[in-house]
């Protein structure tokens, strides 16, 4: 397995994206890492690593895309940039899947036109696992698609079900349709038409769908995916990081106030650990990017090494998973109206 890695992506690199592709290369014998990035600098931030695991290496890029650069066109104007460089090596077979904790937008476009879409799925999707019970709950939409049509709301239906099947091991996971209420009635015009594209997949045996599903009830486990456009995707997802933090911060003030408190904070402090960390994000990594041909994986922008590595693990376990190949041999089903 040989994943790339975007070495000059994000907030904190390079040194903390390649501490943790090296962390990951060492965690995982047989493991090949290509670190994408100005050589120099790539090289001087893992000298602070130690010796160069055999199954690391650096290949040369001399521009870096800025957050601040046009995401439709960056990849294009800065040819030479690690995101370019390192995703036309996946899409010329140098590699099994890409991370990157750069531009969402330049890594979306970029994703798109060099490593490109499965044929006939309209848009790829961001797929984030939400740390809610049992398993996670995976959100596609979450962002790169704020406006939709019935059709990209049955891929994502099916995006999201062969990843959650294939990739992280739920047997037939259910899909729940985000709306403002249960009833098939509920919604607005998209909604209504996707409730009955769905139905009818549902229907046919294709997917396990159960339904409109409100937020408050898929946060707490009612569905293992959750079907939704991408600007309403995004607000839930910001919703519950939001929630988890403002959770986390009162019960340690909680815990703060008395010496009583404190003692009880003790007694719980395994439970407390356990709890900060399913909401902290750096222990998923990353969002894939579902319905393109190889998988990209997209880390957090401010990353440091833990999220890195941990963003890698989720690359391989994308690319074992081989969801464009099933996405490829069920296309057929994805459009409405079949």
């Amino acid at each position: 397995m040989k994943i790339i890695v975007d070495a000059m992506g994000g907030d904190n690199a390079p040194q903390e994206i390649v501490k943790g592709a090296i962390n990951a290369a060492r965690a995982r014998p047989g493991l090949e890492i290509v670190l994408v990035g100005k050589e120099a600098e790539v090289k001087a931030a893992a000298a602070e690593c130690g010796p160069l695991p055999e199954t690391v290496k650096i290949v040369n890029a001399t521009e870096v895309i800025e957050m601040h650069d046009d995401p439709a066109t960056a990849f294009k104007t800065k040819k030479d940039s690690s995101m370019t460089v390192g995703l036309t090596m996946l899409k010329n077979g140098e590699g099994d899947a890409f991370v990157s904790a750069g531009s969402t937008g330049a890594l979306l476009s970029a994703g798109t036109l060099l490593v490109k879409r499965v044929r006939g799925i309209r848009r790829a999707a961001m797929a984030p696992l939400v740390p809610v019970s049992g398993k996670g709950l995976v959100l596609v939409d979450c962002g790169a698609n704020a406006e939709c049509t019935v059709e990209y709301l049955l891929q994502f239906a099916y995006l999201g079900s062969f990843y959650a099947s294939r990739a992280l091991g739920m047997e037939k996971p259910r899909v729940g349709l985000l709306n403002i209420g249960t009833e098939d009635t509920k919604g607005d015009q998209l909604r209504l038409d996707a409730y009955q594209a769905l139905k009818a997949a549902g229907d046919a045996g294709h997917l396990n769908f159960i339904g409109n599903i409100e937020a408050k009830e898929a946060i707490k486990g009612g569905c293992d995916v959750v079907v939704a456009d991408g600007f309403s995707g995004n607000v839930m997802l910001k919703t519950i990081e939001g929630v988890g933090s403002f959770v986390g911060k009162e019960l340690k003030g909680m815990f703060l106030q008395s010496v009583g408190t404190k003692v009880a904070a003790l007694l719980v402090k395994s439970g407390l650990r356990a709890f900060k960390e399913r909401l902290d994000p750096d222990t998923i990594g990353g969002t894939p990017f579902l319905g393109l041909q190889k998988p990209v994986i997209k880390a957090h922008g401010s990353s440091k090494a833990r999220a890195i590595e941990n963003a890698v693990y989720q690359a391989i376990t994308a690319a074992e998973a081989d969801l464009a190949g099933q996405i490829e041999a069920n296309i057929e089903l994805m459009k409405v109206g079949r």
